[in-house]
């Protein structure tokens, strides 16, 4: 199963998608596609995205969001739980698209990023 954590109204998330289908998934694989913005992801599947991520969770976050400067999120002091609990909350702030593939996932900017989960395809 590959699921993608995706905004239909951006470019580079859309790309992502694209690629999948007609690319890196030869197999079929099913495919969920999650519209994160609908239907936001709650802070234990935030912090389960991040291990798969292996990065820090700022790296899951827009911070060219309005919304990042207003809550001041820059803020170095803020912990990994506050920071979850924010991207919980408004989640236009989580970077996109993320893509989970196999307990691995990376964030698809630029969209080829997402090769990196097909090892076979990456020869």
């Amino acid at each position: 199963m590959i699921t993608v954590y995706h905004n239909p109204r951006c470019s580079k998330s859309r790309g992502a998608c694209e690629l999948i289908s007609d690319v890196y998934n030869p197999s079929n694989e099913p495919v969920e596609m999650v519209e994160y913005l609908r239907t936001p992801p709650s802070v234990a599947q935030l912090k389960e995205l991040n291990q798969m991520l292996g990065c820090p969770v700022r790296e899951m976050i827009r911070d060219s969001e309005a919304i990042y400067k207003e809550l001041g999120l820059a803020d170095a002091s803020l912990t990994d739980d506050q920071l979850y609990e924010a991207i919980a909350a408004n989640p236009i702030l989580l970077q996109r698209p993320i893509v989970v593939r196999n307990g691995r996932a990376v964030i698809g900017r630029p969209p080829e990023n997402v090769k990196a989960l097909f090892p076979d395809l990456a020869k």
